[in-house]
């Protein structure tokens, strides 16, 4: 089975369970060396006329140093069959293991970065914008306190859906 690409518009998914309940896993890299992490954290919309996601990375993830490094990361969405992969990339650090294939999942290079092949929907995303979460922004200061009580502040990106990739039946 391979992918085929739509249009960032015919996609039909409810964000709040796919990112919230599902979970993701962010990708970058290339052929030579690359990391995925889980998320469970993230938006779906438009910004600067673009279709864009958001996602958010604390500063110990090791994917992290990938997202920063390159220009695109990947997106991937995986069926619920995958919980004990996407649980695993949740909980396992990258650094000295092949953490891809140590989940039982295989890399999905495309377009110079990297996704996951078992995904029912890959997007390729190009990063527009960054910038770390900061305490003294926060309108509701008990989620500082909640969310931060290592003060591990996310770096927060947002970067535009060039290409979605759709398994094929």
């Amino acid at each position: 089975m391979g992918f085929k690409e739509i249009k960032a518009e015919e996609l039909v998914l409810n964000p709040f369970t796919k990112i919230g309940k599902e979970w993701l896993l962010i990708t970058a890299g290339n052929e030579e060396n690359c990391n995925t992490m889980t998320a469970s954290w993230g938006s779906m919309g438009v910004i600067w006329g673009k279709n864009a996601v958001t996602v958010y990375i604390r500063p110990q993830r090791y994917t992290k140093e990938f997202v920063d490094r390159e220009e695109t990361f990947t997106i991937s969405v995986l069926g619920e069959e995958y919980r004990k992969a996407l649980n695993y990339c949740g909980q396992v650090c990258g650094k000295g293991i092949n953490k891809i294939e140590e989940a039982g999942l295989n890399p999905y290079y495309v377009d110079g970065t990297t996704g996951i092949e078992e995904a029912d929907l890959i997007m390729v995303c190009r990063k527009m914008y960054h910038d770390d979460i900061k305490p003294q922004c926060f309108d509701q200061e008990e989620k500082d306190g909640r969310w931060y009580p290592q003060k591990d502040y996310h770096t927060m990106y947002i970067a535009e859906i060039e290409k979605v990739l759709v398994k094929e039946a």
